[in-house]
């Protein structure tokens, strides 16, 4: 069979203008910034003039533990809102936008995939409407600021040794990681140690997906601790000035951006922290204007439920003052199979032994949902031409033994047809009840909650918190941070800090190396194991099957 590659599906689609998109949806012309044909930013005072309208209920898609066999969760997302779309819902998708660097590393686009994808695939994956951009340079901005501080007198006393604050740009690039700037003479700036974080584990992307307003962006950028004193006292952009250059870069990214399904439904993409090094969803605004323009909202959060869903609930739902109303755990046969130990050519052939022994990592991440958090779960299992009767046979059977539905997904092939299963169960979630509640609570100590995560999400013994771990934690008390939720930044491989421990494991402890404080997103970060919070490109990485041809049509983008 000649199967269409996903861009290949996307450039055959002929979309809707998007204003026709907007005004389906039920959003005033007034409220809408074109980019092109297809694209828009809408007015964040759409969130406040409709402030009364109840929300929208609110489905979560998380996923297993990420394999080299895929999962599909950004496609199930956009297949489930398809599918619910199909069964006569009003419903609006609310997603992140990709980042460059995976993009031309390893994953080669991050829309969707096959029949269940968001357009215009090629400009969501490529620059879109400038967000990334201008979050590089309001960071780049502060840094820019804060050296020439220093540079010009250093009023403030900032010890250049003690800058925490990093440039960023949104491309994998180890090469930057650690750097000596500043040379070259006086004229030229204070030699200093500096590096490179990719732009989505920027401190600026976290603050630009959980803002409410322009206020509040401000007031948070002026509360990031850039560095310490000599008498180690923290110094924030605030005391710099940077506050109200950084948000007037801002103002624009700030404002959700709207695209549509290859079905038409209408989709929010907007901001793009990694859940493996920073919050990993969407942002705030986005999230609660389509839950007052639609009566399902289904968002999703990064990579396994015990990252992006962990930070979900505990970060984002904890600021927003938010809850879900049905969680969707994705999983496939063939990534269960890899997390049994079968190698990556080996998983189209039925192998019952390998599936039951790597289901426990779908089961830890179902029980997490049910049990740490009391939220009602559906299995979506993304369908594979190789899957097995008896291998679907057997995944319904575990999660039935944990009282869940797993319900068949064949988005990719077919569309929101192929999600109507999943889509009516989840409805039937969605007017369950729930008790929901946090993994923590705000009283604990910051090493309490770390343990906390690592106890009940991971399953681990305990934690083992380095010495100088143990010193930035009681400083960052001392300061006042210690009420704030924890970002852990881990390996998303494992629920351990070990990327080799597939499964479910068992009798392990996990590292605390580094903490740090990211004041103006309001969140303490936790660095586990060897955690990079700039990512490197592969040896063969994507961008060298990506390509445009003469006529500006871009090819290689899956």
């Amino acid at each position: 069979m000649n199967f269409k590659s996903d861009i290949e599906i996307a450039q055959a689609t002929e979309m809707k203008n998007i204003m026709d998109v907007a005004k389906e949806a039920g959003i005033d012309e007034k409220y809408i910034e074109q980019y092109g044909k297809y694209k828009a930013k809408i007015d964040y005072n759409l969130l406040y003039d409709r402030k009364e309208r109840p929300d929208g209920k609110l489905i979560l898609v998380t996923a297993i533990s990420p394999t080299p066999a895929g999962e599909g969760k950004t496609t199930t997302t956009v297949g489930l809102a398809d599918g619910l779309r199909r069964i006569g819902k009003n419903v609006f998708v609310a997603l992140r936008e990709p980042s460059l660097g995976p993009v031309f590393g390893v994953k080669g686009g991050a829309a969707g995939g096959g029949y269940a994808q968001v357009v215009p695939m090629e400009d969501i994956n490529l620059h879109f409407t400038g967000d990334f951009h201008a979050i590089g340079a309001a960071n780049n901005l502060i840094a820019a600021m804060l050296d020439n501080h220093i540079q010009q007198g250093n009023a403030l006393g900032i010890d250049p040794r003690k800058i925490t604050w990093k440039r960023c740009m949104d491309m994998n690039d180890r090469q930057l990681r650690f750097i000596v700037d500043g040379l070259g003479g006086k004229p030229n700036g204070t030699p200093r140690e500096d590096g490179f974080d990719i732009t989505v584990a920027s401190e600026i992307m976290a603050i630009l997906c959980l803002a409410k307003d322009i206020p509040d962006l401000k007031e948070r950028l002026a509360s990031i601790i850039v560095g310490y004193t000599y008498e180690d006292k923290p110094v924030t952009a605030g005391q710099l000035n940077a506050q109200g250059a950084a948000a007037a870069l801002l103002k624009d990214a700030l404002k959700p951006n709207l695209v549509q399904t290859l079905e038409g439904t209408p989709a929010f993409i907007h901001g793009g922290p990694f859940a493996n090094i920073a919050h990993g969803c969407n942002s705030m605004i986005a999230t609660k204007m389509a839950r007052k323009m639609a009566d399902y909202v289904v968002t999703e959060a990064g990579f396994g439920a015990d990252l992006g869903a962990e930070k979900f609930l505990d970060i984002k739902c904890r600021m927003g003052n938010m809850k879900p109303d049905a969680v969707v755990v994705v999983a496939t046969v063939r990534a269960l199979k890899h997390h049994g130990g079968v190698k990556k050519e080996e998983l189209g052939k039925e192998n019952l032994t390998a599936l039951e022994k790597g289901l426990p990592n779908l089961l830890q991440h179902v029980e997490n949902i049910t049990k740490v958090y009391g939220l009602p779960a559906v299995v979506a299992v993304n369908a594979f031409p190789t899957d097995t009767k008896a291998e679907l046979d057997l995944v319904e059977a575990k999660c039935r033994e944990l009282g869940v539905h797993a319900a068949l997904s064949e988005v990719w092939a077919r569309g929101g047809v192929g999600g109507t299963e999943l889509a009516n169960e989840v409805v039937r979630l969605c007017e369950e009840k729930s008790d929901f509640h946090f993994a923590y609570e705000d009283t604990l100590s910051i090493e309490e909650k770390i343990e906390a995560i690592a106890t009940k999400i991971y399953r681990a013994d305990g934690i083992n918190v380095l010495p100088a771990a143990k010193k930035q934690i009681e400083r960052l008390e001392e300061l006042g941070f210690g009420h704030m939720p924890v970002c852990m930044a881990k390996t998303q491989y494992s629920f351990s800090d070990d990327a080799m421990l597939l499964g479910a494991p068992r009798g392990f402890t996990v590292t605390i190396r580094n903490i740090k404080v990211s004041a103006g997103a309001g969140f303490i970060v936790a660095l586990t194991g060897d955690i990079m919070t700039m990512p490197g490109l592969p040896k063969v990485p994507a961008a060298e099957r990506i390509d445009v041809d003469a006529d500006g049509r871009i090819k290689g983008l899956f």
